[in-house]
């Protein structure tokens, strides 16, 4: 078969047939060399991550939630976990006939330091088929709140690594609705979010400052950044977060006062641990 010179050399051909990036006959056309540009992007961010764990085997874990066909893990294992004796990727997800696909191309791949759940990420929290220490927490397009029971889950697992792309964030949205009418003749900062349209692209971008702030609040390091050529997707932002045991007072009173401000206090449970 003749090479194409964009694949990386080790990539398993069979897993990007599988994943829909090359066409049966090992074919690579314009819209799947796009999205395989667009897999090796989000990768270069998350390799230094994969080779600062893999420096203490006790952490070489990695956890991704809402994994959906599981696309990110399989790269993950393909392009750096194959060839580690250590490391172990767990998907989570909560549709089972998508899990049980994830088993089965695992073990037809022979990828045997993958596990995939039917579970939910409040149940993952204290399943006993995952450590009690995660070394990443991956949610790729995880709808609406799901990003932040993935947050949830990481804080409560003591996770060195966060990689999140939100999608679909509403929750904010739909309280700045129900509390329009109260805060606006309040504070003149609710003119941001007065029509109907702002409501919802500010309540996207507000979710993700306040996720950001919860992560800092926890002594992590934040990075946001963006997923150029991401194109199959609006929902590009790329929150890394790392562990450093920073300050936390300064984040943590921020956190709190910007959803005061914002006649956000009904979620305060939410951001605030």
């Amino acid at each position: 078969m003749t090479l194409i010179p964009e694949i990386k050399p080790g990539q398993s051909l069979e897993l990007l047939k599988e994943l829909h990036i090359l066409t049966r006959d090992g074919k690579i056309n314009q819209d799947t060399r796009r999205k395989l540009k667009q897999v090796y992007h989000l990768y270069q961010f998350i390799e230094p991550l994969l080779k600062d764990l893999g420096q203490s085997p006790d952490q070489f874990s990695i956890v991704d939630h809402g994994a959906g066909k599981s696309y990110l893990g399989f790269i993950l294992y393909d392009l750096f976990l194959k060839p580690q004796l250590e490391g172990h990727i767990y998907g989570i997800e909560t549709r089972a006939d998508l899990v049980i696909k994830s088993q089965e191309l695992a073990k037809k791949l022979g990828y045997p330091r993958m596990t995939f759940l039917n579970q939910s990420v409040e149940e993952s929290i204290t399943s006993s088929d995952l450590p009690g220490h995660i070394g990443m927490v991956t949610a790729l397009h995880a709808c609406n709140t799901a990003t932040d029971d993935a947050i949830d889950f990481g804080l409560k697992k003591n996770a060195k690594y966060f990689v999140l792309v939100p999608c679909c964030q509403a929750e904010v949205a739909a309280e700045f609705r129900q509390t329009k009418n109260k805060i606006r003749g309040k504070n003149v900062l609710s003119e941001i979010w007065r029509h109907p349209i702002h409501t919802r692209e500010f309540g996207s971008h507000i979710t993700n400052v306040l996720r950001c702030l919860r992560l800092e609040s926890q002594g992590y390091q934040v990075t946001v950044t963006e997923l150029v050529g991401w194109e199959h997707s609006m929902k590009n932002e790329l929150i890394i977060a790392q562990y450093k045991d920073l300050p936390r007072k300064h984040p943590q009173e921020k956190l709190k006062v910007l959803i005061e401000e914002l006649g956000l206090e009904g979620l305060s449970h939410r951001f605030i641990n």
